[in-house]
């Protein structure tokens, strides 16, 4: 009893009460391959290995880590939600414990090291996982009520967007950019979908809301790594508003001295990095532009994978038919948020053939005949 109310006194999940209240498990992460699923290691921004969900027999809500600390090296946790959808990555130092936002029977985690970092020392991490808090139970579909209702309120901001290029490389996940590619950079890892994956995902318009891309987050940057600028408990720079990216208040008022969080001069106020598909295609830019951004797996409800051919994306229309106005894309891998579904033209696809249409937003439809949707998960309303 002391030693909890000592715990919630220094504002610290007390600790499973026996050791039959939680469950440990142990990753290997050397050598390659002992049960990772990728790898990557880009020496301009960080090398990411993720390992396979450890799947629970009971609902858990807290997770500490022992590993052998390596210079530039990190944990980072995630939980799966009641829809299938996951909480955004949060970081498990060595010794120490992260909160997951809602009860869960099922984490993730995977090990991140920054580029002076040296990842392969780290031979074996421990992770323990309990209950710490009452809340939403994870067999609750969506959480409670007024958590889902809060959810749906998700804002849009405006940002400032530069074009990333950068054909050849490999982004932060190990994706390798093509011509013409289709994803977005944001400037905080918690946000960053694996490779070939779209769980992290981003509606972003133009700031008449004309043309909109849904494209995966595959990368980190275009100026900060821990600037979580959506969340209104950001990880970084507390003093700033809500929604507003460090780097745009460096480049107009001056914040950190005009610097980033490497000591860098901010030369623009760039919170999102578009890839040049994202960019010239999907947006129809000319040049770095103000743009709106939701971050969509903030949201809750029904939702799907865009499942097309390699190098296709799909179209997004006015209407319900191919005949209907494109309007923009849902890139390949995307998860998207579907407000409402409505019957349109018949369409052929990955999933088949059928005359649903999703609504994605006000004017924003795709043919159902892409997208997948999991087994368990919200079912659209009718429109």
């Amino acid at each position: 009893m002391l030693l909890t109310l000592a715990c919630a006194a220094l504002g610290l999940a007390p600790l499973p009460a026996t050791a039959q209240d939680s469950v440990t498990w142990t990753l290997h992460p050397h050598p390659a391959g002992a049960g990772a699923l990728s790898t990557t290691m880009d020496a301009h921004r960080m090398g990411v290995r993720t390992f396979p969900a450890e799947r629970l027999d009971r609902p858990v809500d807290t997770v500490s880590a022992r590993y052998e600390h390596a210079p530039g090296t990190t944990v980072d946790v995630r939980g799966q939600r009641a829809d299938g959808g996951w909480t955004e990555w949060l970081p498990v130092p060595g010794g120490g414990r992260a909160t997951l936002p809602e009860a869960t029977t099922a984490v993730q985690a995977r090990l991140v090291r920054a580029a002076t970092g040296t990842a392969d020392d780290v031979r074996r991490i421990e992770l323990t996982a309990w209950r710490a808090a009452a809340g939403p139970q994870a067999d609750s579909p969506g959480g409670s009520p007024a958590s889902a209702q809060s959810a749906q309120r998700v804002p849009t901001f405006r940002i400032f967007a530069t074009r990333e290029g950068l054909v050849g490389h490999t982004t932060a996940n190990g994706h390798k950019i093509t011509r013409r590619d289709h994803f977005v950079a944001l400037p905080s890892r918690r946000g960053l979908s694996g490779r070939g994956s779209g769980e992290y995902t981003v509606r972003v318009c133009t700031t008449d809301n004309a043309r909109c891309e849904w494209a995966p987050v595959w990368d980190v940057g275009p100026w900060n790594v821990r600037d979580d600028h959506w969340n209104p408990g950001r990880e970084h720079w507390p003093d700033l508003p809500h929604g507003r990216p460090q780097a745009e208040a460096a480049y107009q008022d001056g914040h950190n001295g005009g610097r980033d969080g490497f000591g860098r001069e901010v030369r623009n106020p760039a919170g999102i990095d578009l890839a040049d598909g994202t960019f010239w295609d999907g947006l129809r830019l000319k040049t770095n532009a103000w743009v709106n951004v939701t971050y969509e797996w903030a949201r809750r409800g029904p939702w799907g994978t865009v499942v097309t051919p390699r190098g296709v994306h799909l179209n997004v229309r006015r209407g319900t038919s191919a005949g209907t106005q494109q309007v923009g894309f849902a890139a390949r891998h995307a998860r998207v948020r579907i407000v409402c579904s409505l019957r349109g033209a018949v369409a052929n696809g990955t999933q088949g053939s059928t005359d649903v249409w999703y609504r994605l937003a006000p004017g924003k439809h795709v043919s159902a005949a892409y997208v997948d949707r999991p087994e368990g998960a919200p079912a659209p309303r009718p429109c």
